[in-house]
């Protein structure tokens, strides 16, 4: 069955599901494999379930004429995703980027679904299976998809760049993220401007933070740009006000008092100001979609527990995003600032090099308590109290109780170090 035929089925069926778990009715079900499963071997259940449509690639689980036999169910899944978006007359943006993509996103579809109908990237469903998954979720009506791109290596962005062909694109910024994979930073550097070369090749229009020299540069010839700037009247100025706790800016005579904590979300809503005027959405309608958005999912989030002030930024870290919010926390004006840290992944060789940076910044930034988690942390000279392990802090605080005040917690999403909340 070619690509097409497949298309005009999924036109019947506009679900795409890959895990039996979850099916709904009328679904199409996609057998993918994994290290340690095989998809092939749950389409039966799928069927029984109410899938009307099984895509398999063992011809040993061939059920019956709703299984639908190819080479390859990811590469058919990834075709399918491009071919539907063909088909559809929604605007593409992508976006990646080291940090912050999440929000980002969050925030430029909550911007821009103000004027227009939109879909985005569900959670952080950002890969070579999310992003062909999130191009079959664009409907007849949809005028422009927020298509989220995440990667750990070089040459990822190139990829997902050609399954989501995007019309527009955006890139946070380049921090010190997965630089196991990339191979150092300026690995980092040359996988997420995959993004821009891909659309400099088809002239396609590219947003971009002036304010960033590694932007500014790599974009300083190319035409077809639209960048915000809060000094350079040659871009859309926008100002940063405060980030007490909560991120306030201006442009043009209207004041944004957002719910996001730390001044390092000043970018993030900047994207979204500058896609809502690129796309003429009202001043108005920007101001109210940015001051509604909530993080949520343990992004930046301000929570109030037992008299604590907790800001909870726990669903991943990096070099660069926990330095930016060691910086932001201590900018804050508040009494007995606490702070905990997990280890950060994926970092390789610079592991060790790369938490004690983190560990002798937390001592040159004088927090009244610190404690750090994990077992690159636990190698750092640091006057902060070190633990091998969640558990291993866990019960320390059982006989220790922490001061109450306002307590900064982060780490890498494996560190799950919001489980502190349940200890205070």
């Amino acid at each position: 069955m070619n690509i097409d035929e497949l298309h005009r089925i999924f036109l019947r069926y506009p679900l795409a599901c890959t895990d039996t778990r979850k099916i709904e009715a009328n679904s199409i079900y996609f057998a993918l494999k994994g290290p340690n499963f095989n998809g092939n071997t749950f389409a039966a259940e799928a069927l029984e379930k109410g899938a009307a449509y099984v895509v398999i690639d063992e011809e040993a689980y061939y059920i019956d004429d709703r299984t639908i036999l190819v080479d390859d169910v990811l590469t058919t899944l990834q075709q399918l995703g491009t071919h539907h978006k063909n088909q559809c007359k929604a605007k593409v943006i992508s976006l990646t980027g080291s940090n912050g993509k999440t929000t980002t996103k969050e925030l430029i579809n909550s911007v821009l679904s103000k004027k227009y109908k939109t879909i985005a990237t569900k959670g952080n469903l950002n890969n070579h299976i999310g992003v062909p998954l999130t191009l079959l979720t664009i409907k007849e009506d949809t005028e422009i998809a927020i298509i989220e791109m995440g990667a750990n290596h070089q040459g990822e962005i190139a990829f997902l760049s050609g399954l989501a062909q995007p019309d527009f694109g955006y890139i946070t910024n380049f921090g010190k993220a997965h630089l196991e994979g990339f191979g150092g930073v300026e690995g980092v550097l040359k996988g997420k401007s995959e993004l821009y070369v891909h659309l400099m090749e088809h002239g396609k229009y590219i947003f971009l933070n002036a304010d960033d020299p590694i932007q500014k540069k790599k974009l300083s010839t190319y035409v077809k740009k639209y960048g915000f700037s809060q000094t350079d009247h040659g871009y859309f100025v926008i100002k940063f006000l405060e980030a007490n706790p909560f991120v306030t800016l201006s442009f043009e005579n209207i004041t944004i008092n957002s719910k996001l904590i730390g001044n390092y979300n000043f970018t993030n809503c900047c994207a979204a100001v500058l896609m809502g005027k690129y796309f003429n959405v009202k001043k108005e309608d920007i101001k109210a979609a940015i001051e509604t958005y909530e993080p949520q999912n343990n992004r930046s989030q301000l929570i109030n527990q037992n008299g604590f002030h907790i800001v909870l930024d726990a669903y991943n870290a990096n070099p660069t995003s926990m330095v930016a919010a060691l910086h932001s926390f201590k900018a804050m004006q508040s009494q007995n600032q606490t702070i905990v840290l997990g280890d950060m992944f994926e970092l390789g060789v610079d592991a060790d090099k790369e938490h004690q940076n983190i560990a002798s910044l937390v001592d040159d930034l004088g927090f009244e308590d610190a404690y750090l988690v994990g077992e690159h942390f636990v190698r750092t000279t640091s006057k902060a109290k070190k633990f091998n392990d969640f558990d291993a802090l866990a019960t320390h605080l059982a006989s220790n109780k922490l001061e109450q005040g306002t307590l900064l917690v982060k780490g890498s999403r494996g560190m799950a170090m919001e489980r502190i909340l349940k200890l205070i």
